[in-house]
């Protein structure tokens, strides 16, 4: 060998030193040590001393380097600069780690102290004598643990504060100084499949001898450290088969066993004790002080038998008491709560780069720019070290979420204790290192203490994100987001009673062993809500904040009497979307239909939820053939109907609700079919396509599918509608049917459905009985289309040559026959699916008579229609609409003149020329009221009828002598409204019916009041339809119609019979009369001096309520009339402020009663004393010009006038403006009802002149 040059001897001598100082080693072996790391880096340098680069011990790195470097001892120029060039593929603007000479040389330990145990976490540490710093590796051998090696290649990220230490990445496998350990020669060892009985075996765990077992790691769960206890689990599979063995690593010089472990490799550990979950009762796998890991090597271990690895004495595993501790202390907190559930989420693997770190301490990181990886469901005790931008990381087994949250860009991979988180490479970026949260996080500590699912968390870190970005600035970070349980900091005083109102109730806490060891795989990343969990968190939310003040306006309420105040508070409702919950809930049920109440029902294990579905393009459903199907529906209304018994005295007493005797809720959901995923057709059969005739549009799945399928009519006669409804009924078709596969089709179109309601039929085969009870039924007129047809086999059903059918007299036509169906009992299942202009088909399973029909036939009434009972077993399905029928079909049907009646328009059925009684229409409900019937309408049959059991509970807090009125216009803005009454006792069937929604009227009885105006009422023969939900948008419901926006202005010589708001910009002439009182709540007579004054009976009532009413002359140029005004309205055209207002109504309290009529002509007289200060006052007030003056009235038509005013023509009338005299001709005066006033300036007079002039298309 040569002899060293200067260089070299410089470069040697400049070791020996770093030697001496700063590596350890046995006295007088320094000099073997130094040359030993010598042989490493000429041997890596290609036989040549590395002069270029220098010894750095670990103090020297810390307190010298403070920005990222990187060295590469064996690398050229041309190879670093191809490696930082791969590194800038991901993020092309960060720069590259600058490069470094530096060699590094240590021991590679885990941190604990010699011959003392410590708390360890599994980090890896390299030290010399100077120091020891954090270091990350790729691959770990268990043989490199406290020896000397070389660094090769490694990368160091200094310390940016005190909440980050710096680092090591180690880029390339350390190598050993000294040579490798000798392995073990041959082990007996028992493998997965052998030792998987023995976790279920009754074996007393004392009489068990350790084992030691081989197999294939198919998963490693993470580090965990509770209550100062550190563990893992990891799962060995057998070689030949599926077995799979849990394990726990629990010791702490086991902790770095976490590092070595791959998944798929072949290992051995030994030295294996069984002990029990104390909570679950589980078996598992437990290492001792004495287990080694040791990777398999078939050549060097035997199998033994199960028999023989028992032989041993008895002797008690070490850690079986420790594990059932630790099985007792593994709960996160008493304190912990289980959130509200989230969507449904599904488990992929995944690899990428890291683009960016969205936020740190909340655990998310963005996953090549467009996918969100969190790991704040997974605890990482190594701050996730190495996961900086530009790393590369594989995720395997983590749950893939789309759209966790409406607000949240990006799809979100969620890590949770099943999860796997694979650091593939570093990065080579000079990006800095931020650690992911602590248990001193925040986020982390409300995460774990709500056990949050992923839609609420990602709303929680948005809203401490903005929290910490408004007021950090103020109070600084630390001190804005430090918290504890004794001492919660600013951040959790905002944040906690929030997710208390969100997360309300306290459930058990997240069970990480069920979580980990569980085969259905169970987590907080994976939840959807049960039906009975949707039903709760409705009722609960819709009861939240409740108020009865709510539900009515102040102005109104503190006039009410007490029987028209608790009437507008017995029913209410709230509806709510699926973004109103965070998380969002996603309703998952089986499609029902009860025969018991005759609606659809979302079904699961544990409750039913009822339903309203439609389609947007405005057809009702009747999809029969999604009957038990899966649903899964993510945007929906779901509505909460209150029902309240109350009996406040006034308004004053509504806050007391010790005045509420009982209150209740219905709930149901209403959305289109468009929005709904079939996720399992019943019986598993789906069509790939809808039948041509059928129009109605479905939403198309990803895979170009259709979303709502219909299948075979065999898997639609297998579905049951209720598996617990009437049990033991026949089952079988009656009237010559059998067991056979073959099956009697009949096509028939639905000309006109009944209501649902009991009816007195008395069918043919119980006319024995003596007296019948009254049965819940509906009816529907049909028409039958061509002959009945017999199939071998259902699902030979399929198209409808029943309509190119000829006649038996052989012309063209399809041949017609009105019948009447009869729906009793389990056949009520039908009532939501059957709908005018519907076209079906009835099937008879198991029937080859097709004379079944006619069999069954029945007169119930002579010179009636035939009546036919649908049987229980009968099934119907829906093949399509008259309107989406082709023109040759439609030609051969001949249509009846009963099939054809048109839906009139609501301006057609308040015509006068309108003849009809009965009427069809279809309209938009913008108010819904609940008054009290007429006094000279009886309800119907129903009442009086002794409930039975099963009744639906719907409505029925709702008494009978109550009606729901719905003001109905064609369209949101017009202002024409048509008043549509319907009794309680049909409202129990009839749900949807909401402000904003879309209703089909079938079959109403139109009426004239005695004021000459038209309404209609809802009587046995009608049916509804919903054609569209309301929108989500809408004001809140209580409100007024028309209460969103501003009516139109018009001229009084322009008012029309059906208007229901206008505005008209007028003159108020003179007040006519004014009167105020001071009434009984209870009984409406006057009510002075503190106590009401009717003596025959005395009235009990000790609570009074003010009104007051005043009558105005108000003319705009082309007409007058007459307004009447209520309660605050007559301190507007008064002119009177609030404080003047309230002075007068006190000074009436004495009085009871005070009443003026002025009159239009000077000299009128009047009905009081003249010295009565109120009454002069007033009546002065009535006289002065300032009175009369420009005012803007929003008003609508009186309908109930105190005088009813017959039609007459115009007449002459005699107008003076200053010494010139008109006379013009002018109608009789409308009289409106006052709903608003306002004042009008000048300018605001001529703005609104060219309005009205603008708007109006004609004037007088």
């Amino acid at each position: 060998m040569a002899a060293p040059t200067a260089a070299e001897q410089r470069w040697l001598g400049a070791a020996r030193d770093f030697f001496l100082r700063a590596l350890p080693g046995p006295d007088g072996q320094e000099a073997a040590a130094l040359e030993a790391v010598l042989r490493c880096l000429r041997s890596a340098g290609g036989g040549t001393l590395p002069l270029g680069y220098s010894f750095i011990s670990i103090s020297d790195l810390q307190h010298q380097q403070h920005i990222p470097c990187c060295s590469h001892l064996s690398w050229s120029t041309n190879e670093f600069k191809e490696w930082s060039r791969q590194g800038q593929g991901a993020l092309p603007m960060q720069s590259t780690l600058p490069r470094t000479y530096l060699i590094l040389v240590g021991y590679l330990a885990d941190g604990r102290q010699e011959n003392k145990e410590k708390l360890v976490d599994g980090c890896l540490y390299v030290k010399d004598k100077t120091g020891i710093i954090l270091c990350e590796l790729l691959h770990f051998k268990l043989e490199w643990l406290e020896s000397l090696l070389v660094f090769p290649s490694w990368s160091y990220i200094p310390q940016r504060d005190q909440s980050a230490a710096g680092y090591l990445e180690i880029l390339v496998d350390p190598v050993p100084v000294n040579g490798p350990k000798e392995v073990l020669h041959s082990i007996p060892v028992t493998s997965a499949v052998s030792a998987e009985p023995l976790l279920t075996s009754r074996i007393p765990y004392k009489k068990r001898s350790k084992l030691t077992v081989a197999g294939e790691l198919t998963r490693l769960g993470p580090l965990l450290r509770i209550h100062h206890k550190t563990f893992f689990f990891l799962f060995l599979k057998c070689f030949a088969s599926a077995v799979c063995v849990p394990v726990l690593v629990q010791k702490p010089s086991q902790m770095l066993w976490h590092r070595v472990f791959q998944l798929g490799h072949r290992y051995t550990v030994t030295g294996l004790s069984m002990s029990s979950m104390k909570k679950s009762g589980q078996t598992i796998l437990v290492t001792s002080a004495s287990s080694c890991l040791l990777p398999y090597c078939a050549e060097q271990e035997r199998e033994q038998p199960l028999n023989s690895a028992w032989r041993g004495e008895s002797t008690q595993s070490s850690c079986l008491e420790t594990a059932e501790q630790l099985s007792c202390s593994l709960q996160l907190g008493a304190e912990e709560e289980k959130s509200g559930p989230t969507k449904e989420s599904r488990i992929i693997s995944y690899v990428g780069f890291v683009t960016k770190v969205l936020n740190a301490q909340a655990g998310l990181f963005l996953l090549d720019n467009q996918v969100c990886l969190c790991l704040a469901y997974q605890p990482l005790l190594s701050s996730a070290r190495g996961l900086r931008p530009g790393a590369c990381v594989e995720l395997i087994d983590v749950h893939l979420l789309q759209k966790p949250l409406a607000s949240f860009p990006f799809a979100v991979l969620g890590a949770c204790l099943s999860s796997m988180v694979v650091l593939k490479s570093f990065s080579r970026l000079s990006t800095p290192y931020q650690p992911v949260g602590s248990s001193r996080s925040l986020c982390l500590q409300l995460l774990l203490r709500f056990n949050l699912g992923m839609p609420l968390y990602l709303w929680l870190v948005s809203l401490l994100e903005t929290f910490e970005e408004r007021f950090s600035c103020f109070f600084g970070r630390s001190r804005l987001l430090s918290s504890t349980h004794q001492n919660p900091g600013a951040a959790a005083k905002f944040l906690v009673p929030l997710l208390q109102a969100m997360v309300p109730d306290r459930q058990e806490a997240r069970d990480i062993y069920n979580e980990i060891l569980s085969k259905i795989h169970q987590c907080p990343l994976q939840k959807a809500p049960s039906l009975s969990e949707v039903r709760r968190v409705a009722e609960q939310r819709s009861w939240e904040g409740f108020s009865p003040s709510q539900l009515l306006s102040p102005l109104e309420a503190q006039h009410m009497g007490t029987q028209e105040l608790n009437r507008r508070l017995a029913w209410s409702y709230c509806t709510f979307s699926a973004e109103s919950f965070q998380p969002q809930l996603i309703l998952l049920g089986v499609l029902r239909v009860s025969s018991r109440s005759s609606s659809l029902q979302l079904q699961d294990k544990s409750s039913k939820l009822p339903c309203v579905i439609s389609h947007k393009d405005g057809s009702p459903f009747a999809q029969t053939a999604l009957i038990g199907s899966l649903l899964l529906v993510e945007n929906y209304q779901l509505v909460v109907e209150r029902f309240l018994k109350t009996d406040f005295p006034s308004w004053e007493h509504l806050e007391n609700l010790e005045h509420v005797r009982e209150k209740k809720t219905s709930v149901y959901v209403q959305f289109y079919l468009e929005d709904v995923r079939v996720l399992h057709a019943a019986e598993g059969r789906i069509q790939k396509s809808l039948r041509s005739g059928n129009c109605s549009s479905l939403r198309k799945s990803k895979d170009g599918s259709t979303a709502s399928e219909l299948e075979t009519p065999e898997a639609k006669m297998l579905k049951s509608e209720d598996p617990r409804a009437d049990d033991g009924r026949d089952e079988n078709c009656q009237g010559g049917q059998s067991s056979s596969t073959s099956c009697v089709s009949q096509l028939f179109l639905v000309i006109q459905k009944e209501s649902l309601m009991l009816r007195n039929y008395q069918l043919p085969a119980e006319e024995a009985k003596e007296a019948q009870e009254l049965q819940r039924s509906f009816q529907a007129t049909v028409l039958w289309l061509g002959r009945p047809r017999l199939w071998s086999h259902p699902r030979e059903i399929g198209d409808l040559s029943e309509l190119e059918e000829t006649g038996c007299d052989g012309k063209e036509g399809v041949m017609q026959k009105e019948a009447l169906l009869l729906f009793v009992g389990r056949s009520l299942r039908w009532f939501p699916f059957l709908h005018v202009e519907g076209l079906y088909r009835c099937i008879v399973p198991g029937c080859s008579d097709l004379e079944v029909f006619d069999k069954l036939y029945f007169p119930p009434v002579p010179s009636c229609l035939l009546c036919l009972p649908v049987q229980d077993s009968w099934h119907l399905e829906h093949e399509t609409w008259i309107s989406c029928l082709p023109e040759h079909q439609l030609t051969a049907m001949s249509m009846q003149t009963g099939v054809e009646q048109r839906a009139a328009s609501i301006p057609e059925v308040l015509s006068s020329s309108f003849t009809g009684s009965l009427v069809s229409f279809c309209g938009e409900i913008v108010e819904r009221t609940l008054c009290a019937s007429p006094k000279n309408e009886k309800p119907p049959v129903m009442t009086g009828v002794p409930k039975k059991k099963g009744t639906p509970q719907h409505f029925t807090l709702l008494s009978t002598d109550h009606s729901v009125k719905l003001s109905i216009s064609a369209a949101s803005s017009s202002p024409v409204v048509l008043d549509v009454y319907i009794t309680a006792t049909y409202l129990q069937h009839l749900r949807g019916l909401l402000p904003g929604a879309k209703i089909l009227f079938h079959n109403l009885e139109r009426k004239i009041s005695r004021f000459h105006n038209v309404y209609c009422t809802y009587i046995a023969s009608s049916c509804v339809s919903i054609v569209s939900l309301p929108a989500s948008h809408l004001p809140f419901p209580s409100g007024p119609a028309g209460e969103a926006s501003s009516p139109s202005l018009v001229f009084l010589c322009n008012l029309r019979p059906q208007l229901s708001q206008a505005r008209i910009l007028c003159h108020l002439s003179c007040v006519l009369t004014v009167c105020l009182q001071w009434i009984c709540s209870l009984c409406s007579c006057i009510f002075k001096e503190g106590r009401c004054t009717r003596h025959n009976p005395p009235c009990p009532s000790q609570t009074g309520v003010r009104q007051a009413s005043a009558r105005v002359l108000v003319e705009d140029g082309t007409g007058e009339a007459v307004v009447l005004c209520r309660n605050e309205h007559v301190a507007a055209v008064l002119g009177l402020s609030l404080l003047e207002w309230e002075a007068v109504q006190n000074c009436v309290q004495s009085r009871g009663s005070v009443c003026i009529q002025h009159g239009e002509a000077p000299g009128t007289g009047c009905l009081e004393e003249s010295e009565d200060l109120v009454v002069c006052y007033l009546r002065s007030l009535c006289r002065s010009p300032l009175i009369c003056r420009p005012i803007l009235l929003d008003f609508s038509l009186d309908r109930k006038p105190s005088k009813i005013l017959q039609p007459a023509p115009p007449q002459l009338r005699n107008f003076r403006c200053g010494e010139v005299e008109f006379v013009s001709r002018v109608g009789p005066r409308p009289s409106l009802l006052c709903l608003k006033v306002e004042e009008v300036g000048q300018d605001a007079l001529r703005y609104l002149n060219s309005q009205r002039r603008s708007r109006t298309s004609s004037s007088c």
